[in-house]
């Protein structure tokens, strides 16, 4: 099968399309025939193998343990693994792998799987999972985030950020979005109640109270961001806070857990799981039309490097795709 591969650690240069052998499904797995996948933040580190205790963790020490990047996807079940019984051949899927999605075909366990959403197309789906899942679980679980309370997502107009805010209403909750000029027009469009423009303005320094800030970049202080929570709110702090190229966002994580010994508000770090329950959740919200996701740029499988490097600069708009 065609693949986009890693041979070694680096920036999107490093990728090569080659042909591989096409893989199994094992027990608990089925085989997809991938239409679509969507580039990550998460594919940029696994990429780099930045922050290095990554490398640690099962990825590769010299050179990625993965070569055949990418998490997220959609397409067609082609093949099942023993035992399993969730999934036909034939049916049209999306979800998450730890690796694997930037190719012809991937397996994917069944538990990170589900049904693609009614009326999405593939393209669509592809670009859901991780950020998808990645703000329902910081609002919902981690922010328990409830109708009729105001919630403040900094980086709205990102990967995570534009689920995020869609999501926060469908839950009922006022949305306070955070992000530069060039996106507040199609922040307002996701339905953001207030837009507070960090080129012209400090939302450390406003007025207001939130019952739930989702911070997606950690560019703020802690005691910036309690400043603007009320007292009793939580602050929910995504794992991409920026850090050194060792630890990266472990010790920001650890000042998170620290500090929340000793406050009245309750502060969280947020790490992501990928489940079928909440993909299941998201496909309904998106089949009420409650969830749309936001797309700026599709590439073929032959330039998923390009669409690698755009993502890795930090200022893309919703999804970057690629087409398989």
């Amino acid at each position: 099968m065609n693949a986009i591969v890693a041979p070694k650690y680096g920036s999107s240069e490093v990728l090569r399309a080659q042909v591989v052998d096409r893989p199994e499904p094992g027990p608990g797995e089925v085989l997809v025939r991938v239409r679509a996948a969507a580039v990550c933040q998460g594919d940029v580190h696994l990429l780099t193998g930045k922050p290095y205790l990554i490398r640690l963790l099962g990825f590769g020490i010299r050179r990625p343990k993965y070569r055949v990047i990418g998490h997220d996807l959609a397409g067609e079940v082609v093949a099942l693994g023993p035992d399993v019984r969730t999934f036909r051949i034939g049916d049209e899927v999306y979800g998450a792998v730890v690796s694997g999605a930037f190719a012809e075909y991937v397996r994917v366990p069944v538990d990170t799987l589900a049904p693609k959403p009614a009326g999405f197309t593939f393209e669509d789906a592809a670009a859901v999972p991780d950020g998808g899942m990645t703000a329902l679980q910081g609002l919902r679980e981690v922010g328990q985030l409830r109708a009729g309370q105001s919630v403040l997502v900094n980086g709205a107009s990102g990967g995570v950020g534009t689920f995020a805010v869609q999501i926060a209403k469908a839950l009922g909750a006022e949305v306070t979005a955070v992000c530069s000029t060039r996106h507040r027009e199609v922040v307002r469009t996701l339905g953001a109640d207030w837009v507070i423009d960090y080129t012209t303005a400090d939302f450390a320094r406003q007025q207001h109270r939130y019952d739930v800030i989702l911070d997606l970049i950690g560019n703020r202080s802690l005691a910036d961001c309690r400043r603007v929570l009320t007292p009793k709110g939580v602050f929910v702090s995504s794992a991409g806070a920026p850090g050194g190229n060792w630890l990266g966002p472990i010790i920001w994580i650890a000042k998170v857990l620290l500090a929340n010994i000793f406050a009245t508000q309750t502060l969280r770090p947020l790490l992501m799981r990928p489940r079928s329950a909440d993909l299941a959740f998201l496909s309904d919200l998106a089949e009420r039309g409650e969830l749309k996701p936001l797309i700026e740029g599709r590439y073929p499988l032959s330039d998923a490097a390009i669409a690698v490097a755009h993502v890795a600069q930090g200022h893309a708009q919703g999804k970057t795709v690629i087409l398989v």
